[in-house]
């Protein structure tokens, strides 16, 4: 550090930069935090300049004799002067003098000593002084004004003019230089010839100076006889005038002006400056002007902000109007096709046309709070606007919802339509054969054979009870999910009970007629009989096995599906036990064709007790067997679609879960940033502006995750156990902090409203959060009475119930318990701070109207800005009074009806 310091020491020496640029330098690095002149505002005005005027000796010719004249014009006070500026500042004894003269305040005891460390001390102390008076001095260093280095002693009395001299100037809270410009202008506006745009050529022709001590002192010059053309006398009349009779020194030199193309502005401000301290003290009727302005101005801003609030709310009900019923229709749709229509208008709704408006909703707040903010500090009455609608939410879960059900109910619908077809294709037949008279005409043998058939059918129609009972629940589920085809549903499946019922009376009745001629049969083929009770029950389990094989399945999980596989692995695994019976019952017949072939029976002998044969059973075992791998391949199949289901939910949960915590850090440091004490305001708005620029460049992330959402819906995915977060949280969680951050800004914007409004300075305001923040113990932006009260008597306030109640009602006038910041921010100034109010504004017209009761239009026109004059001639009642002249006009009731104090 050492070395570089040295180094820069040497660059300094052998290539000094132009001193208006070290000044430049310096005045970036300056900071103002109580209103005094912006150096930003500085700079650009500065950045149109020629460039290569920078280097104009003539500039630090003028900047020596003037910031020379300027010293001495204190330093006699002391009984001093100097004589050369670089020179005689540089063992620091003078330059604490100085400084001590213009801050009327004692600096440390200066080393006496001749020695080169002695003066850096010196110069130390002065340059700490002035540190400590908040300006930051870069690239200035003692040993620099100690080696009488002119370019930085330049640009160091320069500062010490900013700061002492000109910071304080201020005309309708401009900074200090648009405020001397402001005042200049308005002092010489109405003088012809002189026009002041800057602090340079418009002053080369000597009329503006001449033309401001004629304003103040019209016995010193006579303005009508001066030569526009005659720069010289001009200024040279002006300077003499001003030394002998406003003791103001020589500062510029005409002749130097007249011949610089563009004088040096900082020379001249500085001598403006003079001629504005030495007027200061006739500046009543000004003053008061400026007060009436300002409050004319605070309620012509305010009309502005009340029409554009309630064109921006008209605008946003009739949209919220027009929505509204789109988003409470909840007519459902008889497919899932029609409802996913529904639910991408849905998600057109919400990415595009929603957005924007939520936008506008948040902008209004704002602009509602700074308007209610303005009105209150300015102690108009509130603003009362008409009142908002609500739009609906849940939309989107009824379509997802809706679409879930017609799911369900179409898989159902479509299972029952199967199982119904399968049941009545079994059925249909079966009521004539059971009527048949078959029997009476049989012999003892047939009926025989007639009663074991009857027995293995009933063994069937047992089989079947669980079929119907099956579609009788179905066709209860698609009831209780109000299936829209319902009645033809409930129909089909009463005509299928119906005729199941028929069917049990039937086989009852034939049973009887059979076991009446029981008697009659003797002999029965046991094998026909066997072979007929085991491969109906067996063919029943084929066909119940190609039922499930070609089920439909709807799953929703990887899980889920491999369940299925499990379910289907064991069945496979019972293939070979009923292959096993399957032999088994064919053996029965091969056995019944042996004892044919042994006793010479028919080898075509047909069974009578069942239609099943060996052919029908290994036909539909083939089936069983092809539909086995069939089942495989869709139920792998639909692990890979759940598996790609999965990815997409853990893509999904590992954004969200990135996102989530991000917004509620963003939250968090939002919250901080609000009650953060260390900084200025101004500071805590730049990095609330930085958190929001943030906020917005982050929102591809929300679009990527909402791309992903889009895909999960579109697959049908209904949950995901990877996270907590759904797209809905994210889409409130993003809302929430674009309007948290836009509201925590406009806070933030109200409170240096407050702030510059009341008068208080940043520590006051710093203090005021340091308590609040203390006493409120819920951390939840306001104080609980108890708590405010604790506050108060923090803060050495003698309460009785009677002036607690007092304050209670001024700070939570809606009786709600709590005390918010504003509230407490606004009892804390009227306490502490002075505040306009109509009696110093009538104090300010009585100013202008000479003691007068009335005023008249000649007199506003003359000392109000003409946009302001006309605002108070269009709204100023007539004057009613005795002593009144024609055209008086009343500023008591006008300046009543300003603060909401008159219904007039």
């Amino acid at each position: 550090m050492v070395s570089a310091h040295a180094d820069a020491q040497q660059d300094h020496r052998e290539t000094p930069p132009p001193p208006l640029m070290m000044m430049m330098m310096m005045e970036m690095q300056y900071n103002n935090n109580n209103n005094g002149y912006g150096l930003n505002e500085y700079m650009i005005q500065e950045d149109d300049w020629d460039r290569d005027l920078l280097l104009d000796p003539a500039w630090e010719k003028q900047q020596r004799k003037t910031f020379t004249a300027w010293c001495n014009s204190h330093l006699r006070k002391a009984g001093t002067q100097i004589e050369n500026i670089e020179e005689d500042l540089r063992n620091g004894l003078k330059l604490m003098l100085l400084l001590e003269v213009i801050s009327g305040e004692r600096l440390p005891r200066p080393d006496r000593g001749k020695m080169r460390f002695h003066k850096i001390a010196n110069v130390n102390k002065a340059l700490d002084y002035i540190t400590s008076k908040g300006v930051k001095l870069v690239s200035i260093g003692a040993e620099e004004i100690v080696d009488g280095n002119v370019k930085m002693t330049l640009g160091m009395i320069w500062t010490i003019i900013l700061r002492f001299a000109i910071q304080d100037i201020s005309v309708e809270e401009t900074s200090a230089k648009e405020g001397l410009l402001l005042w200049c202008q308005r002092k010489t506006a109405p003088y012809r010839n002189v026009n002041v745009q800057n602090f340079h050529c418009s002053w080369k022709d000597g009329l503006a100076f001449c033309a401001l001590i004629h304003r103040h002192r019209p016995d010193l010059i006579d303005y009508a006889k001066l030569n526009k053309d005659d720069h010289l006398g001009n200024l040279s009349l002006a300077l003499e005038i001003a030394e002998k009779h406003l003791d103001i020194p020589k500062m510029l030199d005409p002749e130097d002006i007249i011949n610089t193309p563009k004088p040096d502005e900082r020379a001249t401000m500085t001598y403006v400056s003079c001629f504005y301290h030495a007027f200061a003290g006739a500046e009543q009727a000004e003053t008061a002007a400026n007060r009436i302005c300002k409050v004319l101005g605070v309620n012509q801003e305010n009309e502005k902000l009340m029409e554009e609030y309630e064109r921006l709310a008209s605008e946003l009900l009739e949209w919220i109007r027009r929505t509204t019923p789109w988003l409470e229709k909840r007519t459902p749709e008889n497919t899932v096709e029609a409802m996913r229509h529904k639910l991408e208008d849905f998600r057109d709704y919400r990415r595009i046309h929603k957005p924007p408006k939520v936008q506008e909703k948040c902008q209004l707040e704002i602009s509602f709070n700074t308007l209610q903010t303005k009105l209150h500090i300015s102690h108009r009455p509130a603003f009362m606007p008409s009142e908002g609608k609500m739009v609906s939410k849940g939309y989107e879960e009824w379509l997802l919802t809706e679409i879930r059900r017609l799911e369900r109910v179409e898989h159902l619908a479509e299972k029952f339509q199967q199982k119904a077809a399968t049941h009545e294709s079994w059925a249909q037949g079966k009521d004539q054969l059971l009527t048949l008279k078959d029997y009476e005409s049989a012999s003892l043998t047939e009926l025989r054979v007639l009663l074991r058939k009857h027995e293995a059918f009933e063994s069937d129609l047992a089989a079947h009870q669980d079929r119907v009972e099956q579609l009788a629940a179905i066709a209860q589920e698609l009831n209780e999910l109000d299936y829209h085809a319902a009645a033809v549903i409930n129909e089909r499946c009463q005509s299928i009970c119906d005729h199941w019922d028929q069917l049990g009376t039937l086989t009852q009745k034939r049973r009887e007629a059979l076991e009446r001629t029981e008697k009659l049969l003797e002999t029965i083929d046991q094998l026909f009989l066997e072979f007929a009770k085991r491969s109906a029950p067996f063919n029943n389990w084929m066909e119940g096995a190609m039922e499930d094989l070609q089920d439909m399945f709807m799953v929703h999980s990887v899980d889920e599906v491999q369940s299925l596989i499990s379910a289907h692995d064991q069945f496979k695994a019972t293939l070979a036990e009923a292959d096993s019976e399957r032999q088994a019952i064919l053996s029965i017949y091969n056995e019944v064709q042996k004892i044919a072939q042994s006793y010479g029976i028919s080898s075509k002998l047909t069974n009578i007790y069942c239609d099943i044969t060996p052919a029908i059973i290994n036909q539909k075992w083939e089936k069983v067997k092809k539909s086995v791998p069939q089942r495989d391949g869709g139920l792998h199949e639909e692990l890979s679609r759940q598996h790609a289901n999965e990815r997409l939910r853990r893509q999904f949960a590992a954004q969200a879960n990135a996102i989530g915590p991000w917004i509620q850090t963003r939250m968090e440091e939002i919250a901080r940033c609000s009650v953060d004490l260390a900084g200025t305001l101004e500071d805590q708005m730049n990095h609330l502006k930085q958190y929001e620029h943030n906020i917005i460049n982050y929102k591809p992330n929300i679009d990527r995750l909402e791309g992903d959402h889009q895909l999960i819906q579109e697959s049908l995915i209904f949950d995901n156990k990877h996270t907590n977060y759904t797209m809905e949280h994210m889409r409130v969680g993003w809302e929430s902090l674009l309007t948290t951050v836009a509201r925590t800004i406009n806070e933030m914007e109200t409170q240096i409203l407050t702030r510059d409004a009341k008068g208080i300075s940043q520590q006051q305001l710093n203090d005021f959060r340091s308590s609040f923040t203390h006493f409120d113990r819920k951390k939840k932006g306001g104080m609980e009475t108890d708590d405010f009260r604790a506050c108060l008597i923090s803060m050495g306030y003698d309460l009785g119930e009677a002036e607690f109640a007092r304050i209670m009602s001024l700070v939570d006038p809606d009786g709600a318990g709590v005390v918010t910041f504003q509230s407490f921010v606004d009892f804390m100034t009227r306490e502490t701070g002075d505040t306009e109010t109509s009696e110093q504004v009538i104090a300010s017209f009585r100013i202008l109207a000479a003691d007068k009761p009335y005023i008249l239009v000649d007199e506003l026109r003359r000392e109000l800005p003409p946009e302001q004059a006309e605002y108070c001639i269009s709204r100023m009642p007539p004057y009613q009074g005795p002593d009144g002249v024609p055209g008086a006009l009343d500023y008591t009731a006008f300046s009543t009806v300003l603060y909401g104090e008159s219904d007039l």
